[in-house]
C-alpha cells in the first residue's frame, strides 16, 4: 500500500499544515503503508492554459513537474491533501495543481483511491478549506475518510490535538484502503459524477479522442 501526501504551504518546516500532513503519513506508515511527502511549493507547476490538449491526447503540453507528481498519485492507494486557508480558499500552489487535473476528473482517474484533507487558518474557516479539498477528491472519483482542521488564532494550544487527529486519520485511511470501505452517500455522488463525465466526454468524442478511448477501454461507454 502506498500513500502520498501533498502539502501546499509555503512556510516550509515552520508550517503547521505540513506537520499535519506528515502526522497523517506517519499514522499510515506505522500501520504498514509506504509513504511519500511532496511539498508542492518546491515543485515547478505552471498554471493551466485551458487548451484542452489533455482531453485529446492524455498529456499536458506544459513542461514542468506536474506529470511526475500525477504519476506518484496514480501509483498510490491513498492521498492526503493539505493547504492553509488563504482568503477562504486553498493556497495558490494547491489551486494551480488542482486546476491541472481536468483530464483526471473527466476520466474519474482517482476511482478506487482513498484520501483525506487537512487545513489550518490563522483566524477562521479552516473547516471549509478542508471540506473543499475533500470535495475535490470525491469529484476525482476517490473516497474520503475524514478531515483535520484547526483555526490556530482562537486555539493556539489546539495544534497538539490536531496532530493526534491527523495521526489517527492516517491510521483510518490505511484501514479503509485495506478493507475497501465504501459509504452510501459517496457512492451515490460517484455514480452521479461518473454519469455526467461520460455524457460530457461522449458529446465531445470526435475531439476528445483520448478521453473517449479511456472510457471505451473500461467498457463504460
Amino acid at each position: 500500500m502506498k500513500i502520498t501526501g501533498l502539502c501546499a504551504s509555503p512556510r516550509g518546516k515552520k508550517s503547521v499544515t505540513a506537520s499535519l500532513v506528515e502526522e497523517g503519513l506517519l499514522g499510515a506508515e506505522k500501520k504498514g503503508a509506504d509513504t511519500k511527502y511532496i511539498d508542492l511549493c518546491k515543485q515547478d507547476i505552471k498554471f493551466c492554459k485551458a487548451c484542452g490538449v489533455c482531453y485529446k491526447k492524455g498529456k499536458c503540453v506544459r513542461k514542468d513537474d506536474y506529470q511526475e507528481i500525477l504519476d506518484e498519485i496514480m501509483e498510490s492507494d491513498g492521498i492526503i491533501l493539505g493547504s492553509p486557508n488563504y482568503i477562504n480558499s486553498v493556497s495558490a500552489q494547491m489551486k494551480v495543481f488542482l486546476d491541472r487535473l481536468a483530464d483526471s476528473i473527466h476520466c474519474q482517474k482517482f476511482t478506487g483511491k482513498y484520501g483525506f484533507s487537512v487545513s489550518t487558518a490563522g483566524g477562521a474557516n479552516s473547516d471549509s478549506v478542508a471540506e473543499y479539498l475533500n470535495s475535490t477528491l470525491i469529484v476525482l472519483g476517490a473516497n474520503t475518510t475524514g478531515k483535520v482542521n484547526i483555526d490556530i488564532g482562537p486555539d493556539p494550544n489546539g495544534i497538539k490535538e490536531a496532530k493526534k487527529q491527523a495521526y489517527a486519520c492516517g491510521e483510518e485511511l490505511f484501514e479503509a484502503i485495506k478493507e475497501k470501505k465504501t459509504w452510501p452517500e459517496q457512492e451515490r455522488l460517484h455514480g452521479e459524477i461518473g454519469e455526467r463525465m461520460k455524457v460530457l466526454v461522449t458529446q465531445n468524442k470526435d475531439e476528445w479522442k483520448h478521453e473517449y478511448s479511456y472510457w471505451k477501454k473500461q467498457d463504460k461507454i
